[in-house]
C-alpha cells in the first residue's frame, strides 16, 4: 500500500523516515479491524431519541456527513421531527456567502434555452468563417463557454451538497442524478446539465417516482443523450426506450421482451428537442397535437401513430396522451417497485440488500403509488436499518460521499470561496458530477471504490483537507482544521477500532492527526 502511496507525485517530499512511518501506520489502519461492533449503541432509546451514537450515525447516514451543527441539531429535534423534516424539507436556506455564489452564475440568471440558443449561434457562426485560424479560436470558444457552464453546474451542486439543511433532499437528487443519468460530453449537454438537475430531478426527488420520470422524459439533456431526438416514425432508434426499461424503470430482469423495447421506441417517437424559438411548421391537421415548450418538443409528424401493445396490453391513448400512459404503466409495474427498491436499499442499508427489507419497501413504493418520501421512511422504519447503523455494518463511502464528509467535518458551515479544490479531489476519485459515460451511473457498492489505488488517492486527499484550508477560503490566512476535542471524543472515538486509535496516538501534528483520522477506515464507512 505504501508503495502505491510513495509513488504518487507530491507537491512536497516527505523525508523518507517520516513517510515510512506514515505508511506503516495507514497500513496498520487498513489492516485492522474495520469497525468495532462492541462500539455500535444497541440501546432501544438510540433508535428512538436519538442517544449520542445514535444521532451520530444516523445523521452520517442520510446526510453529505456528520459534523457538530448537523448532530447538535438532530439531536435538539429528536429522531422523529428530524427525520420527518429530511422527508419533507421546507428549509432549503443557504448561508449567504454560499447563495451568493449560485446566484451570481451564469446558469442561475439565463433560462436554459436562451443559453442554448446562443451557444448554438455562435457555433453556427464559428462553423461558417472561411479562415481557418478564425474558425479553430471561434471553436474553441464555444467548448470553454460549454466547460464553463458546466463547471458552474457542479459548483452550484456542491455548494448546496455541503450547506443545504435539506441534506436528504440533496443526497436524494445525487442518487437520482445517478439513477436517470447523463453524460455531460455528448453533443452541447453541458449547457443543459445544471438545468436537468434543477428542473427535472431536485424538484421531484422526495415527491412521486411518476412525476420525476416524466421531467425526465420531457427534458432535453435526456432525448439528447440517449439519442431520441433522433427517433422518428420510419427511422426508428431504440437507446432511449431500451435504458428506460432497463435503467430507470423494471430492471433488466423486470419481464420486459425485445418486442416491449421495439414497441416502446415506437411510442417515444415525435419527442424530440427544438432549439429555434419559433415552432416547426406542421400540416394543419397535426397542428393540434404539436407541443413545443422551451427545448422540448412533440412533434406529431414524428411519431408513429399505429395501434401498439407494450407489456402485453394495448396502448390506448394517440400522441404525446400515448406517451404518458406508457409511462404510468412503466412507473406502477412490479418489477419497477423492485427494481428502485432494491437500489434504495443498496444505496442506505446495504452492499448485499435483504431481499425481505426490498420486498417491504417495494411494497410501500406501490402502495403509495410512487411516493419517495414514504417509501424512503417505510425503509428508515425498519429493524434492518437501524441495525446497519452499527459500526460493523457501515458501508463503504464512494468518492463523492467521502469528500463532501471530510469537507463537512474539517470546515462546518464556513463556506467554499472556491470550489475547484474539493471538485478537483472529486474527479481524481473518479466521480464526477455528469461525467460517467454510460447511461447505467456510478456503481453503488464498495467494492467498486476499495481498490488500492482509490485508497492511496483518498490519503492524498485526507492530507490536503486535513493539512490546510489553503486555496478554499480566498485570502484568509490558511490553518489547519481542528478535528480532535470533545465532539471528537464524544461521537467519534467510540466507533474506532484499536488499530486506527493506536495510529492517532502516533501522530506528531496535529496535521499528521488530521490526515490519519480522514483516512481511516472508520471514516471511510457510511
Amino acid at each position: 500500500m505504501w508503495r502505491a502511496l510513495a509513488a504518487l507525485p507530491r507537491k512536497k517530499t516527505l523525508p523518507r523516515a517520516r513517510r515510512a512511518r506514515l505508511g506503516a501506520v495507514f497500513a496498520a489502519m487498513l489492516a485492522g479491524t474495520v469497525l468495532l461492533a462492541a462500539c455500535a449503541s444497541n440501546s432501544p432509546n438510540a433508535h428512538k431519541d436519538f442517544g449520542p451514537e445514535g444521532a451520530y450515525a444516523w445523521v452520517n447516514r442520510l446526510s453529505w456527513g456528520a459534523n457538530p451543527a448537523s448532530v447538535a441539531t438532530a439531536t435538539k429535534m429528536g429522531r422523529s421531527a428530524w427525520l420527518e423534516q429530511q422527508l419533507h424539507p421546507t428549509d432549503r436556506v443557504l448561508p449567504a456567502a454560499a447563495q451568493a455564489q449560485i446566484d451570481a452564475m451564469r446558469i442561475s440568471k439565463e433560462p436554459m434555452p436562451v443559453l442554448l440558443r446562443e451557444l448554438t449561434a455562435s457555433n453556427e457562426a464559428a462553423n461558417a468563417l472561411t479562415d481557418d485560424a478564425a474558425k479553430q479560436a471561434a471553436r474553441t470558444a464555444y467548448q470553454r463557454e460549454l466547460n464553463e457552464l458546466a463547471q458552474q453546474a457542479e459548483s452550484r451542486a456542491l455548494l448546496r451538497s455541503l450547506y443545504s439543511p435539506a441534506q436528504l433532499q440533496e443526497q436524494m437528487t445525487w442518487f437520482w442524478l445517478n439513477h436517470f443519468s447523463v453524460f455531460q460530453g455528448k453533443r452541447d449537454i453541458r449547457a443543459m446539465v445544471g438545468d436537468y438537475e434543477d428542473q427535472a430531478i431536485r424538484p421531484h426527488a422526495l415527491g412521486r417516482f411518476r412525476d420525476l420520470l416524466g421531467a425526465v422524459v420531457r427534458h432535453p439533456a435526456m432525448l439528447r443523450y440517449l439519442d431520441n431526438d433522433q427517433n422518428a416514425v420510419g427511422r426508428i432508434n431504440e437507446n432511449y426506450a431500451r435504458e428506460l426499461m432497463e435503467l430507470h424503470t423494471l430492471g433488466v430482469d423486470g419481464g420486459y421482451q425485445q418486442a416491449d423495447v421495439q414497441t416502446l421506441a415506437r411510442v417515444l417517437t415525435g419527442l424530440g428537442v427544438r432549439v429555434q424559438e419559433d415552432d416547426a411548421k406542421i400540416r394543419p391537421a397535426l397542428q393540434a397535437q404539436y407541443v413545443h415548450t422551451g427545448l422540448f418538443e412533440f412533434n406529431p409528424a414524428r411519431h408513429d401513430p399505429a395501434p401498439k401493445t407494450l407489456l402485453g396490453q394495448p396502448l390506448k391513448a394517440q400522441g404525446l396522451a400515448e406517451i404518458d400512459e406508457a409511462l404510468d404503466r412503466l412507473a406502477r409495474h412490479p418489477s419497477t417497485a423492485r427494481f428502485i427498491a432494491r437500489k434504495l436499499v443498496t444505496f442506505f442499508v446495504s452492499d448485499e440488500p435483504p431481499q425481505a427489507l426490498v420486498d417491504r419497501v417495494a411494497k410501500a413504493f406501490l402502495h403509495t403509488d410512487g411516493d419517495i418520501a414514504k417509501t424512503l421512511k417505510a425503509l428508515f422504519d425498519s429493524p434492518e436499518f437501524s441495525a446497519s447503523l452499527a459500526p460493523a455494518n457501515n458501508g463503504f463511502k464512494d468518492p463523492v460521499h467521502y469528500v463532501l464528509s471530510g469537507v463537512r467535518l474539517a470546515y462546518g458551515d464556513r463556506p467554499l470561496e472556491d470550489t475547484g479544490p474539493v471538485l478537483g479531489w472529486i474527479r481524481r476519485l473518479g466521480q464526477p458530477r455528469f461525467g460517467h459515460v454510460a447511461p447505467d451511473g456510478y456503481p453503488l457498492v464498495a467494492s467498486a471504490w476499495n481498490g488500492s489505488g482509490q485508497l492511496a488517492t483518498r490519503f492524498e486527499v485526507a492530507r490536503a483537507i486535513g493539512t490546510t484550508d489553503r486555496g478554499l477560503f480566498g485570502a484568509a490566512t490558511p490553518a489547519p482544521p481542528s478535528l480532535s476535542g470533545p465532539w471528537f471524543n464524544q461521537y467519534m472515538a467510540p466507533r474506532l477500532s484499536p488499530a486506527t486509535r493506536d495510529a492517532l496516538a502516533q501522530a506528531k501534528t496535529a496535521q499528521e492527526w488530521n490526515t490519519f483520522l480522514l483516512s481511516s477506515p472508520e471514516f471511510m464507512a457510511r
